[in-house]
Formats: C-alpha cells, structure tokens, sequence
C-alpha cells in the first residue's frame, strides 16, 4: 500500500526515505542527503551519499529546508540539543535553485 506522497519506482528495490520537513516519502534519488558535522555544530549537504555518520534526507528546496529549521527537524533527526548551523545546505540549495552555470566561449 502506498502513503500519500510516494512515487512508484522503477525498481521494486529502489530504497523509500522519509523527508525530515514535509515527511513525505519519496525515493532516496529524489532527496538530498545530509549529515552532521558535530565539530561544527552544522548540517552538511551530501549529494554525492559518500560522507560518513548518521545522514537525514530532505526534499531539494528552500521551502522545505525552511520548514525543516522551524520544526527543528535536523536537531531531532541528529540527536542533538539546541540549534545547528544548516547554512551550508541553504547555500547548496540556493545553488541548485540557480542552475548550472553557463560559461560562453564566443
């Protein structure tokens, strides 16, 4: 049975998370994983899956990282007391929300 939210997969294997903001669950390849940098006290973005320690995903948008920083989500999903700092993942976001950047040769 499926939740309100989930895609069908191309792959019966294909991993589900759970968004930490909007709590909707989507294919991991339609998330942005993230992690946390205790020496920084700050959630790092890790598109590429490859950095260690507990990750939390998160639908790929500002709004929902808003949303995420107003339920405290990132404190709760990384076990952690008080605030942490999520401007690297802002950055990355807004980046992404940019689009590639386009150099002409002419």
């Amino acid at each position: 049975m499926r939740h309100e939210g989930e895609h069908l997969t191309d792959s019966p294997t294909a991993p589900i998370r759970t968004c930490v903001a909007t709590r909707k669950r989507l294919r991991d390849s339609e998330l942005l994983r993230v992690v946390y940098d205790a020496e920084a006290n700050a959630v790092i973005a890790d598109p590429r899956r490859r950095k260690p320690g507990r990750g939390a995903w998160i639908t790929p948008s500002l709004e929902a990282l808003d949303l995420a920083e107003k339920r405290h989500a990132f404190a709760r999903a990384f076990r952690v007391k008080g605030n942490v700092n999520t401007g690297h993942v802002r950055n990355h976001l807004a980046d992404i929300a940019d689009g590639p950047e386009i150099v002409r040769t002419t």
